[in-house]
């Protein structure tokens, strides 16, 4: 084993310290209260989707009191945009939204709405841009009449969940939405990310908006074939990868004994992906495109997506990887929203429909 030299040690300590020390400078345009409710939270993914599926009032309670901060609540595009739904639907669903809101105010949270695409609106968007804006703008016109009633420094507004066009039509597409949402929510804080997935390496090309009450937004699931293993499509290959280990390298037992179990069952395609993730970059190496944009900018960011699949998982990889994950998070002064509450990445125990203590101090660290 290489233990590190003392100066390596001295200069890494030094970079850390210098992060730290920048962190004020790098949360410009939004109010400091604002950024530290964002900096700890969960989706509760399905909500609006199906009110029965809310979660129960016991277990946000449980998480407020554990040091959870926020909420993102994920409101499916197609269930709202006029295109693709009624307008009785449409009233209903921002009903739902009120109530959740009403709900999570309550219990001191703070609340990013965000316009979730769906499999209608995204064939729109690449297909017919003009129309998409349309849909998107009546959206926002309907949430904000929502959103009004509530506290500005409580709710936010997220643009739009993973845009599935190309970087340069969601560039303009996002200040041109930003504007409209200014207008209605003039003291609002928005969220909006780049395309791809909302990777940390799309986000060198995208450039910051006017607007300095904004924070950036991305996700996070790297390595994919670690977070998504035991994937709930049978058809795609990592649901043939079950009991990877994290970190990710090629002379751990446990992998070598994975890749014999894919050669005998002739997984090429799964085969191919396990072997050209290893070794892993590090969760530091994934995100380090992201904290240079926030150098270069000076611009607040969050990951509001990161979780890694149960199903297949070792429990304590799971546990590491969402530790290095918020460990990190700190460090740069970026807030955090887990993916997602009760279902395949949830934080709870099924058994029970309580929260996981061992994934939630994996989450929050010392706190």
């Amino acid at each position: 084993m290489v233990r590190p030299s003392i100066v390596a040690v001295a200069a890494a300590s030094i970079l850390l310290s210098a992060a730290a020390q920048a962190c004020p400078a790098l949360i410009e345009g939004v109010p400091a209260d604002r950024i530290k409710a964002l900096s700890s939270g969960v989706n509760a993914d399905g909500w609006i989707a199906d009110p029965r599926a809310a979660p129960p009032r016991s277990l946000l309670v449980a998480l407020r009191k554990a040091g959870m901060s926020h909420i993102r609540l994920p409101v499916p595009a197609d269930f709202i945009l006029p295109r693709f739904a009624a307008k009785a639907d449409i009233e209903q669903r921002l009903r739902t939204v009120d109530a959740a809101l009403k709900t999570l105010l309550a219990l001191g949270y703070a609340v990013s709405v965000d316009l979730h695409s769906g499999e209608g609106f995204n064939a729109l968007h690449k297909d017919d841009p003009a129309g998409a804006m349309t849909e998107m703008k009546a959206a926002w016109t309907a949430l904000a009449a929502v959103m009004q009633r509530y506290p500005a420094d409580r709710v936010f507004a997220e643009l739009l969940n993973e845009p599935e066009v190309d970087a340069a039509q969601w560039q303009r597409e996002a200040e041109e939405l930003a504007g409209l949402i200014r207008r209605l929510l003039p003291q609002t804080t928005l969220i909006v990310g780049p395309v791809n997935w909302q990777r940390a390496d799309s986000l060198p090309d995208f450039k910051p908006l006017d607007d300095p009450n904004v924070v950036y937004a991305i996700h996070f699931y790297d390595p994919m074939v670690f977070t998504h293993q035991a994937h709930w499509d049978p058809d795609e290959p990592l649901h043939d990868i079950t009991g990877l280990p994290y970190p990710l390298r090629a002379d751990d037992p446990k992998v070598q004994r994975l890749r014999q179990q894919l050669v005998a069952l002739d997984k090429s395609k799964a085969l191919a992906m396990l072997d050209r993730a290893m070794p892993d970059r590090g969760v530091d190496k994934w995100l380090e495109p992201a904290a240079a944009w926030q150098q270069q900018y000076s611009r607040p960011l969050i990951i509001n997506e990161f979780g890694v699949l149960k199903a297949g998982a070792p429990r304590d990889s799971r546990l590491r990887w969402l530790a290095a994950v918020t460990s990190y998070a700190r460090q740069h002064c970026w807030g955090w929203t887990h993916w997602e509450l009760s279902q395949g990445f949830g934080l709870t125990d099924a058994s029970t429909g309580k929260a996981d203590p061992e994934a939630l101090k994996a989450l929050l660290g010392s706190r």
